[in-house]
């Protein structure tokens, strides 16, 4: 049973889950809701403070969104983000309007003594993102910072425990951001922390007991740290009732099929079915090279290797229950009772077959990436697997731009191996969110090695940086080390003469090539 949420309601924006995970952050528990919800629908979860995000709408126009306003008169505390900020000047009968004043990005804010920048300096940088302004504040609500274009930068009235800024104190760009969310939940709304990795462990444990009693589950490792932390948490709540049967598909980096049979065990000390099935993929990707193409014959053929080791499973005796290491944003996403946009849709077998019927346990369905790895490495997980970057589905399959060779694999397999080595003796693992490493197997070009020329393959490095994974920037590494990682993969992998590094952002472009 999870604690009392600070409930952040989603007006469309980008942000709406990286605030909620800035709360968390505070160690306060938090969960997304649309704003068509009603009143009576927030309250009816007793949250303890209510958050308004932003997004890309003027409150001023017809069919802007909206929320019920009773909500603020409910004597919950409430904070407005940019248009949240808006909305609620708007509800409170403030005015806001579209000055001809934009501002985009970063932006000097001019602060005043107030409860909700103390301890901070008066001038500081914060992320704006708005055309439109509140050019009033409410009756009873002192404004308390400014900039250059906009007077009413953020109000406070601490008697009714309602705040607002007009900028985004949730990103990275905002110097003091954290500082200023903790300010309201702790000072203005008077919350004490309520989430903490330990709780998240003793409570998960609890209900998973509750939900599977005396019976068996099954789990179906990936090699990543959701699966496996997944696993790791039913693990300790039944013991060995969990069986969990990772498939080898042949896609894997090096290494990670002897992490997850070897430490993943001794760390756990689950009942583990390893199923090689490296051949079955292969044979079926010969001759394949598009790549949504890979992507359905990937998953059609692991629904069918899962199907059969979980039926030679339950032929042991009956398993009711799934495993899954399904996350809040899978949720979110998925459009899981939160009414956001449905961007994907998530299942971490890559669908079930119909008849294949189990009861799913989601043991980290309410958890944000970041605080699965914290859980991960509680519960004594390698940290090698708890920082594993995200890893596709598919592997090292639609890393490869062209047909799916066992010489091929060989090719890349070497060649991120070198790749991730060096970030990892550069200390560069954990600012680096994924690094992709693609080979264009269907590309040669001339190259010249000692005396000679050669006609080798290009490998493309794609390091990124992100929070949120719908948006990611090229991660500036040091000179030298792409230097050694070129001068590696050349030297190392004899089929490979060319290094180039991809600097293209997402959007325009997408972090994997396929």
């Amino acid at each position: 049973m999870n604690p009392r949420p600070v409930l952040v309601v989603d007006f469309g924006a980008q942000y709406a889950q990286l605030i909620a995970r800035r709360v968390r952050e505070a160690h306060l528990y938090s969960e997304v809701v649309p704003h068509t919800w009603t009143a009576e629908q927030i309250l009816a979860k007793q949250p303890l403070a209510i958050i308004l995000s932003g997004g890309p709408a003027s409150v001023y126009v017809d069919d802007a969104p909206s929320f019920d306003a009773a909500l603020l008169q409910a004597d919950v505390p409430a904070f407005g983000i940019c248009y949240g900020f808006q909305v609620m000047a708007d509800a409170l009968g403030g005015r806001v309007d579209k000055t001809g004043l934009r501002e985009y990005g970063r932006t000097a804010l001019q602060t005043r003594q107030s409860v909700l920048f103390a301890g901070q300096p008066a001038d500081q940088s914060v992320w704006m993102s708005h055309g439109d302004a509140v050019v009033e504040a409410p009756a009873g609500c002192e404004v308390v910072a400014s900039t250059a274009a906009t007077p009413v930068a953020a109000f406070v009235d601490s008697e009714r425990r309602l705040a607002g800024v007009q900028f985004h104190p949730e990103v990275v760009h905002t110097d003091h951001g954290q500082a200023i969310l903790q300010r309201f939940l702790y000072d203005i709304a008077g919350l004490t922390p309520n989430w903490s990795t330990e709780g998240v462990i003793d409570a998960q444990v609890e209900t998973i007991a509750a939900q599977v009693g005396e019976g068996r589950a099954i789990c179906g490792l990936s090699g990543g740290v959701d699966s496996a932390v997944a696993a790791a948490l039913v693990q300790r709540a039944i013991g060995d009732r969990l069986t969990c049967v990772f498939v080898d598909h042949g896609l894997l980096r090096q290494g990670e099929v002897e992490q997850v049979e070897r430490d993943f065990v001794a760390a756990t000390g689950a009942h583990l079915v390893v199923v090689d099935a490296g051949k079955r993929f292969l044979d079926a990707l010969a001759g394949v090279t598009d790549p949504e193409q890979k992507r359905k014959i990937i998953g059609r053929e692991f629904i069918r290797v899962f199907e059969a080791a979980a039926a030679d499973v339950v032929a042991g005796g009956d398993v009711q229950f799934l495993v899954q290491g399904t996350l809040y944003p899978d949720v979110v996403e998925s459009g899981g009772g939160t009414g956001t946009a449905n961007i994907k849709s998530h299942h971490n077998v890559g669908g079930l077959p119909e008849d294949l019927e189990f009861e799913l346990v989601e043991p980290l369905r309410d958890l944000f990436k970041d605080e699965v790895r914290a859980v991960g490495t509680a519960l004594g997980l390698p940290e090698e697997m708890v920082w594993r970057h995200p890893f596709p589905g598919p592997g090292l399959a639609i890393r490869i731009v062209g047909e799916v060779t066992e010489e091929n694999l060989e090719m890349l397999r070497q060649a991120d191996a070198i790749a991730r080595a060096e970030l990892s003796a550069a200390g560069l693992d954990r600012s680096v969110w994924q690094f992709p490493v693609v080979l264009l197997a269907g590309v040669r070009s001339v190259g010249v090695q000692g005396d000679g020329r050669t006609y080798g393959h290009p490998v493309v490095l794609r390091p990124v940086s992100s929070e949120d994974a719908m948006t990611a920037d090229w991660s500036r590494l040091p000179h030298e080390v792409i230097a050694t990682i070129s001068t590696r993969i050349t030297n190392e992998v004899p089929a490979v003469n060319r290094v180039v590094l991809d600097v293209t952002s997402k959007p325009p472009g997408t972090i994997e090539w396929e």
